[in-house]
């Protein structure tokens, strides 16, 4: 079920709200986990089984570990814990992927190849695996005590805002919410507004922007101009932007909502100085989950240089294999590992002493350079797209102007994503929620109540257009 489709704004969310307001707080964990289950059955269908599977596998870890975490026994099942949740990770993501590529060793070396019908990938399975893994090895490290109630737990894995595409909610940042949250009118008024501005992110500027990047991508390579290319990758940074933390916007602000402070995910990446500073404003619950589970245990940066090269390859290695089965995503995640080594060679100290503009500039090349390969289907296509963009291809420009792309409403479209992927925004939310007093007060509310009834009205247009538009992470 899509946050943006009318079955979920004008029918499962106003039918949730009243049930869950409307029962005693004993009732209401039982009311939102049931939510959350019909929320992903209605996608997936058979796949819920998969989630219930997960919530079972790690309820049951999860009590294991905690008997025996202090003996010798707790490493192995700990250990055993998460390779479960990789195994079945794995097979769902990963088993055509490695099927395929062992095909071409058997092939090359005259064996008969093997045979796997194509695994359905399960909606947002990367995202409460690694939700699951968080908890099991808080419970390893004594960081969270073990949940003892199935449906806390069932809930903790399942809760629908952020059930499909993130942001990842670790256990210990919700564990206290889960068992006891307040609700005041305030958090539901901020929730609400966050939710609203969300939805606009997607349906006002995220998806204008992809209809062009897509037309873009879909033209052949051969036939592509160094405009075109630019105007491509250009429109197909900002809308994963826009596309994705309007995800985030919502599911915080649904969170919110229901009682949960969910930690931020998103904080103007674009306008970074460096691809360090890039990562930590970018998807901060995949990098902090990185970090917290797979470099730091790895050893960091304690353990010598050559080891913390080695690290941080590795964990972007994986990176990029966490958002898809494909050799395009390990260049991806090998192309930002690379640069941050680069940085930590000495590269930062260099950038440091030019023109501020002309760090974001870096960042900015290094990111979309990057995203080429995010977005082609196939690497050959991303090889080709990038010599377009450098004045290499050997399009003429005919048939596929980018002038014709460049249309009044995408033009306007684009200088709103420009500024709005500054922290233009913030300022605003600023003044608005300053405290004031008297008509001044008033006054301010005002305005603020008139801004969300414009943004509330610009989506039920679009809402009402009804045009398909799947958020981009869903396939991740």
């Amino acid at each position: 079920m899509l946050f943006t489709s009318p079955v979920f704004l004008y029918c499962f969310l106003p039918v949730l709200l009243l049930a869950y307001f409307l029962s005693a707080r004993l009732f209401k964990n039982s009311i939102l986990l049931l939510a959350s289950l019909i929320f992903y059955a209605w996608g997936e269908s058979f796949y819920v089984a998969v989630l219930l599977f997960s919530i079972a596998l790690n309820y049951g870890a999860g009590l294991w570990i905690a008997r025996c975490r202090e003996q010798s026994i707790g490493k192995y099942a700990i250990g055993l814990a998460c390779a479960a949740n990789v195994l079945l990770l794995g097979f769902y993501k990963y088993a055509n992927f490695l099927v395929d590529n062992l095909n071409v060793v058997l092939t090359g070396i005259g064996l008969d190849t093997m045979v796997l019908s194509p695994v359905h990938l399960p909606i947002g399975i990367s995202f409460f695996t690694f939700q699951a893994i968080s908890y099991v090895v808080d419970v390893y490290r004594g960081t969270s005590r073990v949940q003892k109630n199935p449906l806390d737990m069932a809930l903790y894995i399942a809760l629908f805002p952020q059930l499909i595409a993130g942001p990842i909610i670790r256990y210990h940042d919700v564990a206290t919410q889960i068992r006891n949250r307040q609700h005041t009118l305030n958090d539901a008024y901020l929730g609400i507004r966050r939710f609203v501005f969300g939805l606009t992110k997607k349906l006002v500027i995220a998806n204008p922007l992809g209809l062009v990047a897509d037309q873009v991508f879909a033209i052949p390579a051969e036939e592509l101009t160094a405009p075109l290319a630019w105007l491509g990758i250009v429109a197909y940074s900002l809308q994963l932007y826009f596309d994705f933390s309007a995800y985030s916007c919502m599911a915080i602000g649904l969170g919110r909502v229901f009682g949960f402070h969910f930690l931020e995910n998103f904080n103007y990446p674009y306008i970074s100085r460096s691809v360090q500073e890039f990562w930590r404003r970018w998807h901060i619950s995949l990098s902090n989950w990185f970090r917290d589970y797979l470099y730091i245990p790895l050893g960091g940066n304690r353990i010598g240089e050559r080891r913390t090269y080695l690290n941080l390859l590795l964990v972007f290695l994986l990176c990029g294999l966490w958002h898809g089965a494909s050799w395009n995503f390990v260049i991806w995640g090998l192309f930002h590992g690379a640069f941050l080594i680069m940085e930590r060679l000495g590269l930062s100290a260099l950038l440091a002493r030019f023109w501020r503009p002309l760090q974001h500039a870096y960042v900015l090349m290094v990111v979309m350079v990057a995203w080429v390969f995010f977005r082609a289907e196939t690497l050959p296509y991303a090889m080709r797209y990038l010599q377009a963009m450098a004045g290499f291809g050997s399009g003429s420009g005919l048939h596929d102007d980018a002038r014709f792309l460049m249309t009044p409403e995408f033009l306007w479209v684009m200088v709103a994503a420009i500024i709005f992927s500054t922290p233009v925004w913030l300022r605003v939310q600023d003044v608005l929620d300053k405290p004031r007093q008297g008509v001044q007060e008033f006054c301010v509310q005002c305005s603020g109540l008139a801004v969300l009834a414009i943004a509330s009205l610009c989506c039920v247009l679009y809402v009402a257009a009804g045009s398909y538009n799947p958020f981009i992470y869903f396939r991740f």
